[in-house]
């Protein structure tokens, strides 16, 4: 095939044929016509890598399904592959033997990249291709893209948002029916927002290695999986819920990356925030993000974070953003040069929520107020209510140092008053 007749089509090799992989052959040929007017040329899949060929599948005719991935890369008319396996091998050994035989490449695969970006990208730009990855972030979201391209010149301070929808489907849930955390993740297995193993996503792994390529990209350095500091969902209470309640808050999982005096702190955690707050209204399945930077002031960007269609469309479009441009330029490649360090966790200001349980009886919180005291941590305010010869304590915190907020929780976890593990979690007041 001559380089006038690619031009005039592209086809592509699909490595994976789950959900988003029978949804993206599905969208480009219910709208073949579509891309064909887009582009000025036509696309389709002509073959598929699957583990086992011997298993029927209606919707692909048998003879695109292969077993052995040479056929793909070696198949000299292939000039785009779609990886769709997700995981690191052998994910990372595909992408490679593409990127290095000068396919282009797409993939969604955000903990590959989260760990092996920079490899992949320089990699790509020294065969004179492409490797793009609008799926690894936010669904159908067009983040990426407007990170590094609509929006190059943003001087990003900071990024931050909603970034799994799993996690927010089962917080939503605990907020809107005082749900249990346990129901409220079956509830989401059971309408398909959570695997089977929900752990990448209730842990905050899977939010890390999305803000660890968002953070990269935005400030032009490199944050891999290891830089990003994570705490899940799982030790959330419904009791933290119900006094979100009570203070007129609502509790999200938020990854965040932010700028501190020139140095890229970048974190996961629960938050509780104001119903006031832009994101305290994204519920159920849902993603949103926040960009922030000197000469953009502040947009949000939201829409459905997962599921099998939305991430499909985002593939999709970095396959018509290829055929658009079959050559690639500067903008394909996210650049590292500002080579930034990164700001420790603990010297970051934050504001603390804190649930204790303790003994009921007369002096604990003087004892309590006097550790705190010790650290420099100033108590806002205090809400006591007793539950027979316990109580429970909920503080809420003027910010604070996390270093020093961390002696303290140490300091008063070792008191002889205060009964298992001190449930801190973080607030955010405003939109900063």
């Amino acid at each position: 095939m001559t380089a006038d007749e690619k031009m005039k089509r592209a086809s592509i090799g699909l490595l994976g044929y789950g959900t988003v992989g029978s949804s993206v052959y599905r969208l480009l040929d219910e709208q073949s016509i579509e891309i064909a007017q887009a582009t000025g040329a036509s696309a389709g899949v002509k073959r598929i890598l699957v583990r086992d060929i011997s298993i029927p599948r209606s919707d692909a005719p048998a003879e695109l399904f292969s077993d052995d991935f040479d056929e793909l890369v070696e198949d000299e008319d292939i000039s785009i592959i779609v990886e769709l396996i997700g995981g690191i091998e052998p994910a990372l050994e595909y992408v490679t033997r593409a990127l290095e035989a000068g396919k282009a490449v797409v993939t969604a695969n955000k903990q590959l990249l989260s760990q092996k970006g920079s490899y992949l990208f320089d990699l790509a730009r020294r065969n004179e291709t492409m490797i793009r990855f609008e799926a690894s972030v936010a669904g159908a979201i067009p983040i990426i893209k407007v990170i590094s391209e609509s929006m190059v010149a943003a001087d990003f301070t900071s990024i931050y948002g909603i970034v799994n929808g799993t996690t927010n489907y089962i917080l939503t849930e605990m907020m809107r029916t005082g749900a249990r955390y346990g129901d409220a993740l079956a509830r989401a297995q059971e309408w398909g927002y959570a695997e089977a193993d929900p752990t990448e996503d209730i842990s905050g792994k899977d939010a890390a290695a999305k803000m660890a390529i968002l953070a990269s990209i935005a400030f032009h350095s490199e944050v891999s999986l290891d830089d990003v500091a994570c705490v899940g969902i799982e030790d959330i209470s419904e009791l933290d819920i119900a006094y979100a309640r009570d203070f007129g808050m609502t509790l999200k999982l938020l990854g965040v990356a932010k700028l501190y005096d020139g140095r890229i702190n970048v974190r996961v955690y629960p938050a509780l925030l104001d119903r006031e707050h832009p994101l305290a209204s994204v519920n159920g399945a849902y993603n949103a993000v926040f960009l922030k930077g000197n000469s953009i002031d502040e947009v949000m960007l939201s829409g459905p974070g997962a599921g099998g269609i939305e991430t499909a469309s985002a593939v999709v479009g970095d396959i018509v953003s290829i055929m658009a441009r079959p050559v690639a330029g500067r903008l394909d490649y996210p650049r590292t040069h500002n080579g930034l360090e990164l700001f420790p966790d603990d010297e970051v200001v934050s504001t603390f929520y804190l649930r204790l349980e303790v003994d009921d009886e007369p002096g604990v919180l003087a004892q309590i107020s006097q550790v705190f005291g010790e650290h420099e941590v100033s108590i806002e305010s205090v809400l006591q209510k007793g539950r027979g010869q316990h109580a429970e304590l909920v503080m809420v915190f003027h910010p604070v140092a996390e270093k020093s907020f961390g002696a303290a929780l140490k300091g008063i976890s070792g008191l002889p008053v205060v009964k298992g593990r001190p449930a801190p979690i973080r607030v955010e007041r405003d939109s900063e």
